[in-house]
C-alpha cells in the first residue's frame, strides 16, 4: 500500500505465503484452484461418513510432496501438524530464510479449533476395538489445540513468543491481529502468522448434527445455499516490520494495513441477526488502518453458506459500507477448499494477498443465482480483473460470537 508515513507504531509486510488446502500442497495449488472458479469440495474418505447426513469435505489430498522439509519425520507428525509445518516452510522458503531459521526474535501466532483430534480418535477407536492393545502414544502427542505452532516454532527453531488463539472459526484472524500487535510492538521483528486444522469424526459429526453443512459443495450467498463444507489445511503468513525486511533486502508481497476484533455476546451458535459484532470489528479494523469505508476495495467474505450466517455477514457489510455494499466486489474462498475452521482467516489473508499481487478477485464456485435479499457483489464464473485494486479485508465470524476482520493492502513501496 502507497503509504506516504510509517507513523509511530511502523509499518507490517508480508514477505511470504504458504498454503495446504484441498486444492493441493502449495500456494500455487490454491492460486489455480482461486482463478479456475471450480470446486476442491468433494467425496470424503479419511474417515467413515456411512452415518451422516453428507459425505462431501475439502479434504487434502496425499502428501506432502517429496523434498519438502529434509530431515522432517512427516509420518510422526498430526494431519495439522504437517499442514502447519509444510505451510511455514514454503513461507520461509518465499521470504528469503533459510529453513531451519534461527531467529530470536521470531514468533509464532496460530490459529486452531482441533489440533490433533483425528490422531486422538484413532488412539481411542484402537483401544475400542482390540481391548488390551497399546496403541502408539505418539498419536496422543499432537492432541493439544498448541502443538502445530509449536511444530512450526521446534522445526524452524522460532525462539520467540508462540501463541494459540482458539476462538472457533475467527481463530486464524485473531491470530494475524496477534501477530500485528507484537510486531508493531517490537516484542517480535519476524512473525509465522499461520492457522491449521485437520478433518476429524468428532467435527464432522458435530456439523452434521447441527444440520449446518450442505449435502453438496456450500455456495456461499445463493438463494438456494444450504450450510458449509467442512474443509482442511494450514496456512503461514511471514510478517515483517518495514525496516527488518528493508534491512535484509526482502521484497513485500504485500502490506498489512490493519485489524480489528469483537464478540457478539448473542449465541453460543447463531450470528447475531443485525451482525452487530462483525460490524464491531470491521469498523475497529477500518480505524487501526486509518482508512474510511470507502478506502476498501474488495471483501474476502466469511461466506460460509449457512442461511443465518450469510444473512447476518450481509447485515454487517450493509451496515459498514451502505449502498456501496451492492456493487462492491466481494469473494468467498470456502467456496474452493471449504471451511478450514481455526485456519480459515489466515488462508483467506492468503487468497486476499493472491488478489492483491494479481489485481483481481476470485471466482466463488457453487452455481445458482445470488440471494435477492442479500444482493452481494460476489463474483462468478471467472476472475474479475482489477488492477487499480488497493487494499482488500477480509473477514471471519466465530461460533460464540468471536470476530475478526484483517485489512491487506497492495505494496508499491
Amino acid at each position: 500500500m502507497d503509504s506516504s508515513a510509517d507513523g509511530p507504531r511502523g509499518r507490517v509486510v508480508v514477505t511470504g505465503l504458504g498454503a495446504v488446502t484441498a486444492a493441493g500442497w502449495g500456494v500455487t495449488s490454491l492460486r489455480e484452484a482461486l482463478r479456475s472458479g471450480r470446486t476442491a469440495i468433494g467425496p470424503l474418505d479419511r474417515f467413515d461418513t456411512g452415518r451422516q447426513r453428507t459425505h462431501v469435505a475439502g479434504q487434502v489430498p496425499p502428501g506432502p510432496p517429496a523434498g519438502q522439509g529434509r530431515g522432517v519425520h512427516w509420518g510422526r507428525l498430526s494431519n495439522s501438524d504437517r499442514f502447519a509445518l509444510f505451510a511455514a516452510f514454503e513461507a520461509a522458503e518465499q521470504a528469503g530464510f533459510a529453513a531451519p531459521l534461527d531467529r530470536g526474535r521470531a514468533g509464532v501466532f496460530f490459529g486452531s479449533s482441533t489440533g490433533g483430534l483425528y490422531e486422538t480418535e484413532e488412539y481411542f477407536e484402537s483401544l475400542l476395538r482390540r481391548p488390551g492393545c497399546r496403541p502408539p502414544r505418539s498419536l496422543m502427542a499432537s492432541h493439544p489445540l498448541g502443538a502445530p505452532a509449536e511444530t512450526v516454532a521446534r522445526h524452524l527453531r522460532l525462539r520467540g513468543p508462540v501463541e494459540t488463539v482458539s476462538s472457533a472459526c475467527a481463530s486464524g484472524g485473531l491470530a494475524v491481529e496477534q501477530a500485528l500487535r507484537a510486531l508493531r510492538a517490537r516484542e517480535v521483528d519476524v512473525a509465522f502468522a499461520g492457522g491449521a486444522d485437520s478433518l476429524c469424526l468428532t467435527t464432522y459429526s458435530g456439523f452434521n448434527a447441527l444440520r449446518a453443512v450442505d449435502e453438496g459443495p456450500c455456495r456461499p450467498f445463493r438463494a438456494d445455499r444450504a450450510g458449509l463444507s467442512l474443509g482442511e489445511g494450514g496456512a503461514v503468513l511471514v510478517l515483517e516490520t518495514l525496516e527488518h525486511a528493508g534491512a535484509r533486502g526482502a521484497r513485500p508481497l504485500a502490506e498489512l494495513v490493519g485489524a480489528g476484533s469483537s464478540c457478539d455476546a448473542h449465541h453460543m451458535t447463531a450470528p447475531h441477526a443485525e451482525g452487530s459484532g462483525a460490524v464491531a470489528a470491521l469498523e475497529r479494523a477500518l480505524e487501526d488502518a486509518g482508512l474510511e469505508a470507502g478506502g476498501i476495495d474488495v471483501v474476502n467474505t466469511h461466506g460460509t453458506g449457512t442461511p443465518l450466517n450469510d444473512a447476518a455477514e450481509w447485515a454487517a457489510l450493509s451496515r459498514v459500507f451502505g449502498e456501496r455494499a451492492r456493487s462492491l466486489p466481494m469473494e468467498a474462498t470456502k467456496g474452493v477448499v471449504g471451511h478450514l475452521l481455526g485456519a480459515a482467516g489466515v488462508i483467506e489473508a492468503v487468497a486476499a494477498v493472491l488478489g492483491l499481487l494479481a489485481g483481481e478477485v476470485h471466482p466463488t464456485p457453487g452455481g445458482g443465482v445470488v440471494d435477492p435479499a442479500l444482493p452481494v457483489g460476489l463474483v462468478l464464473d471467472g476472475p474479475r480483473s482489477m488492477p487499480s485494486m488497493r487494499t482488500t479485508v477480509s473477514v471471519s465470524l466465530g461460533f460464540g460470537g468471536a470476530n475478526a476482520a484483517v485489512i491487506l493492502g497492495r505494496w508499491k513501496g
